[in-house]
């Protein structure tokens, strides 16, 4: 079999003498079946002879044997976690599927290794290995802890053996990804040891020197260290026993990388770090009597020895937010050497040791989740009970459902609440870009901006320079930074409107050689139908109002305030007379169009109305504006009636009577489900129109549901018509109305 050439025979001793360990270990937790049954798996994996040495040349079966023996030894880990580890390796061959493994081990074991599976496609997605962004969104990602603790316990044991391993970028990658990621996840579930040697093995590989150079100064000073020690607390403890305090007292040194990261921040040599020293001194007391008995313990110790005030931090006054209680002061021992002491109760120590994230928070591993101490408060505690499954059925990540993890193309992370959408990551990229936001892809896939996001999608933004912020954009975005970015440019869109809207009625006004007065102007904006200041100028900036319509109301108001008669300034259609100036006011650019208007008359000044976009073969009239020209509107116009009922004599008949090469701007609203793709075929349809041209489009969704504007280029209404017949045969249209 491929086995014998895949297994060296000094590999075949070491497997089978780590079958027994791990036999020994799990005792009866691993039934006589299941021990068959991945034989089975394990052989038909070989036989596949696709298994793959890493980088180090480390055989993958030994390493996941190593692994569970890890995970059995060190952290309590039962038949599901172990049986997931000796699987996981021979499943990359494609021996096996996860059903399989569901069928013939239970959905325990196939759960842990599907998480497993998750996570190394997400491990491959980022570099961002060193960011606290991503330590919890792997947290996050497994949907069973157990994935954590194996990935923790892999880990180790590769740092573990690779020790002989010539330095190189494997080498220096994987100790890198040991210090920044799985050592602080090892910190946040309260596994100190593996932590420590973690990060032990780290510094060894990174700075070798400096590891060497520490680890020798602290041999050479063992024996003298040790007896520094007793030395120290022996005056305390014939003081607490003299007191008739219960307690018990643990020393020790700090770990070579704990020592290495100060001489780093204190720059200076080992010799240098004055609390390479640590005393814990922990008191059983009654539950009143705690903080008395503590501040007694420090009394005592400070009037044997100088303490330092700026190395004084007292979290039993005052707690931690996460409950952490401790005394810890830094004196001055025998010989002038400083030594740290922690002075806590049986209960205080209990709640740090077991979990509540006091003492990472104290070493300086800072987390963000607000539930996520209380998450791990038992986790430690429910390993020792060696209740394996029951316990981590209780562990499916609840604590972080409220927040997702998402990627850029780059594999830059960010962090967002639960139901945050493409708009809101938008907006966490840049303002601009949240801002021209149109949609995104996700997974190769075109998503809306109102697409909610989950953790671990990569998501590529997609941009138009003619989107901008719309009014509904706040009610479903859920971050604070993307709804204060939408309001502010909101108000900055609104302001820009207004201001550009003034001044063209400012310019109107003085062209005509007419005062600004603001109360007159606030009379013909209420007698035009606006209360709000702002609605008017906005309504006067999109067309929805005519400039000349409010100059001449604005007139009617001024000549009503000096109790004045209409003078015939303006005059009626019948009396409309085309002067040699307005004669030559021919349409330039080649326009052929004849517009026949009233009487007969051809070739006057006209221009097409913005409010109804009137073209080719529409229905139409004339209204004469104050500057003696006019402008066409559709018979059908939404300021038509207005217009007949308010100034019908401005009205002039008006007809096409020609037709040129003239193509005309019209608006078409659009309504259908919110479909992939049918915004594509609907933007295919006009590309294979012969002289039409697409200027704009502006999609929006909803409930499922899509509404938007789509602006083209076309000859006249028969074009339109086909247009409008055309689109509504498109997949998931459901209406197709000229605007």
């Amino acid at each position: 079999m491929n086995e014998n050439k895949f297994l060296t025979l000094s590999e075949r001793e070491t497997l089978m003498e780590l079958h027994y360990q791990l036999l020994r270990e799990g005792g009866t937790e691993i039934p006589a079946r299941d021990k068959e049954m991945l034989k089975s798996y394990l052989r038909r994996a070989f036989e596949t002879g696709n298994f793959l040495r890493d980088d180090f040349g480390l055989n993958p079966i030994l390493c996941d044997m190593q692994t569970g023996l890890l995970l059995s030894r060190e952290m309590g880990m039962t038949r599901g976690t172990i049986l997931a580890v000796m699987l996981s390796s021979a499943m990359k061959t494609g021996a096996f599927s996860l059903e399989n493994v569901e069928r013939d081990f239970g959905t325990e074991v196939s759960s842990i290794l599907h998480g497993m599976k998750s996570i190394q496609g997400l491990y491959e997605k980022s570099n961002a290995v060193e960011s606290e962004n991503f330590r919890q969104l792997l947290l996050s990602f497994a949907q069973d802890i157990r994935v954590i603790f194996i990935m923790i316990a892999n880990r180790l044991n590769i740092m573990r053996q690779i020790r002989d391993a010539e330095p190189g970028e494997a080498k220096q990658r994987i100790s890198m990804e040991a210090a920044y990621l799985y050592a602080p996840l090892a910190h946040k579930l309260g596994l100190y040891k593996l932590k420590s040697e973690l990060e032990d093995l780290s510094l060894k590989y990174l700075e070798h020197d400096a590891y060497y150079h520490i680890k020798d100064k602290l041999n050479e000073t063992k024996k003298s260290r040790d007896a520094y020690i007793a030395r120290f607390v022996g005056p305390i403890e014939e003081k607490l026993k003299a007191a008739g305090l219960k307690f018990h007292m643990k020393g020790r040194t700090k770990s070579i990388h704990s020592i290495y990261q100060k001489m780093k921040k204190q720059k200076v040599d080992v010799d240098g770090v004055y609390d390479l020293f640590a005393i814990r001194i922990i008191l059983d007391s009654e539950l009143e009597k705690e903080k008395q008995e503590c501040w007694q313990v420090f009394s005592i110790i400070t009037d044997m020895y100088q303490s330092n005030p700026k190395r004084m931090r007292d979290w039993l006054s005052v707690p931690k937010s996460n409950g952490y209680e401790s005394l810890h002061i830094t004196v001055l021992g025998p010989e002038q050497k400083w030594v740290e002491v922690q002075i806590r109760t049986e209960r205080m120590d209990d709640v740090a040791e077991h979990g509540l994230a006091a003492h990472w928070r104290y070493k300086g591993v800072k987390s963000q989740q607000g539930n996520l101490e209380e998450w791990l408060a038992g986790i430690r505690s429910a390993l020792e009970a060696n209740d394996d499954s029951q316990l981590m059925d209780a562990f499916k990540m609840d604590l972080v459902e409220d927040e997702v993890f998402v990627f850029t193309p780059k594999g830059d992370l960010f962090k967002l609440p639960k139901g945050a959408t493409v708009l809101d990551f938008a907006y966490a990229v840049h303002t601009k870009v949240g801002d021209h936001c149109i949609g995104a892809k996700i997974g190769n896939k075109n998503v809306t901006i109102r697409q909610e996001l989950n953790s671990g999608d990569q998501i590529e933004i997609l941009t138009a320079n003619n989107q901008m912020p719309k009014q509904d954009w706040v009610n479903f975005v859920k971050t604070t930074k993307a709804k204060t970015k939408i309001r502010t440019s909101l108000k900055e869109m609104q302001a820009g409107q207004v201001s550009m809207a003034k001044e063209l009625l400012e310019r109107k006004l003085k062209n005509r050689k007419i005062e600004m007065s603001e109360p007159t102007l606030m009379h013909t904006m209420k007698r035009l139908g606006y209360k709000i200041v702002t609605d008017f100028y906005k309504a006067l900036n999109d067309g929805e109002v005519d400039v000349n319509t409010v100059v001449e109301e604005y007139l009617a108001r001024q000549r009503h305030e000096r109790g004045e008669e209409e003078k015939a300034d303006v005059r009626k259609a019948e009396e409309f007379v085309m002067t040699d100036k307005q004669e030559s006011k021919l349409r330039s650019t080649g326009n052929e169009d004849v517009m026949v208007i009233d009487q007969n008359l051809k070739g006057l000044d006209f221009q097409l109305a913005k409010c109804c976009q009137p073209i080719y073969g529409d229905d139409v009239f004339g209204f004469v504006t104050a500057a003696g020209g006019i402008k066409i509107h559709r018979e059908d116009c939404p300021n038509a009636t207005q217009m007949k009922q308010r100034f019908g004599y401005r009205i002039v008949k008006a007809r096409w009577a020609g037709k040129g090469a003239s193509q005309y701007a019209i608006t078409l609203h659009i309504v259908g489900n919110d479909d992939l793709g049918i915004v594509s075929n609907i933007t295919s349809i006009i590309s294979k129109e012969e002289k039409m041209l697409m200027r704009s489009i502006s999609i929006d969704s909803h409930d499922g549901l899509f509404s938007g504007h789509l602006t083209v280029m076309l000859d006249d209404t028969s074009r339109l018509q086909q247009l409008i017949k055309k689109l509504k045969t498109v997949k998931g249209v459901k209406n197709v109305s000229r605007s």
